[in-house]
């Protein structure tokens, strides 16, 4: 598991401060698979001990594709069938989270403990918007040499395949979702799978330029889950264990 700044959030868990956590789902498919319930368990953990939480659907970076853990280019969907995925992932995960708080709540002994609360979130809501020239000026200025170093991107410089400018930018989307969740719901960490820390650790130049004293940001990874071959359990492999099937 690798921590951004551990030392600084390890001392703000120690307070009685509560933070906010986000996961995010990109509905490629029209199920979530068990790799995805390792984060959503995560999240779990955090509003267990009173800390609120963000489900966040990718209805903008679905159309994308992310490079993470790929040696291929991500096959492109349309529209329509993102926004059908997104409502069905929506569902599975409002009745995910519904079964979850009735469990904790049986199982509180401190009946004076509250449970924290959970949000559902779609990136497509901000991106909708957002302009090419406007997303180039507050995102765009990110450093090239730092994209280029990331493993998932790496990877597939070095493969026959290459990369496309498509999915090389995902980075920049993800590190754009944690600035806009962090500006405007004081979200402060981000938990993904142990392939998306190149992509948690992005910033962009106006999340550094605005940071405030006391609203660090922070990011988790979480080990992925596997085979007995150490092959990921997931869609690109082709072996992805539905929660919906």
């Amino acid at each position: 598991m690798d921590v951004s700044n551990k030392s600084a959030l390890s001392s703000l868990l120690d307070t009685s401060l509560k933070l906010k956590a986000y996961a995010g789902f990109d509905p490629t498919a029209k199920s979530l698979h068990i790799g995805n319930l390792l984060s959503i368990l995560a999240l779990l953990h955090f509003i267990r001990d009173g800390h609120s939480a963000i489900a966040l659907i990718g209805g903008a970076t679905a159309q994308i594709g992310d490079p993470s853990g790929r040696s291929t280019e991500r096959v492109a969907l349309e529209t329509n069938i993102v926004s059908s995925n997104a409502t069905n992932i929506k569902c599975q995960l409002e009745c995910i989270f519904t079964n979850a708080f009735d469990h904790l709540r049986r199982r509180q002994t401190n009946t004076s403990a509250k449970l924290g609360e959970i949000v559902l979130r779609d990136n497509l809501d901000w991106f909708k918007g957002l302009g090419m020239l406007q997303f180039l000026r507050e995102v765009g200025r990110a450093r090239v040499s730092t994209m280029l170093a990331k493993d998932s991107v790496k990877s597939r410089l070095e493969s026959p395949e290459g990369i496309s400018f498509t999915e090389f930018t995902y980075q920049l989307l993800q590190a754009y979702d944690f600035w806009y969740l962090w500006k405007h719901e004081r979200c402060q960490l981000q938990i993904g799978g142990s392939d998306q820390w190149g992509n948690i650790v992005a910033e962009s130049k106006k999340e550094v330029e605005e940071s405030e004293a006391g609203s660090l940001a922070f990011g988790i990874t979480i080990p992925l889950l596997t085979t007995a071959t150490g092959e990921k359990f997931g869609k690109s492999a082709g072996n992805a264990l539905w929660l919906d099937p």
